[in-house]
């Protein structure tokens, strides 16, 4: 059962990307942008997820999963700081 939890919050993380994305090359507005990447950089960490607790769990990949979800979160600081109108 938590399996299918990993799969559909990596399926959102997608899907808000996917949204986010496609508003922001519509639009042009930078924190679309911003919001964007960083959940796009979500999905893959969420993906890692399903892979290290369902595919591998043999095999650590804690770090490997945190590192695409801190580059994501620093991505959109650096938006909301920086690029914010």
């Amino acid at each position: 059962m938590a399996g299918l939890a990993y799969i559909l919050c990596a399926a959102t993380a997608f899907i808000c990307a996917w949204l986010l994305l496609r508003a922001y090359f519509t639009g042009r507005n930078s924190l679309l942008l911003w919001g964007g990447v960083c959940f796009a950089c979500l999905t893959v960490s969420n993906a890692l997820l399903v892979a290290d607790r369902l595919i591998f769990p043999q095999v650590d990949l804690s770090t490997w999963r945190l590192l695409p979800a801190l580059v994501g979160m620093i991505l959109l600081l650096y938006g909301l700081i920086w690029h914010a109108e």
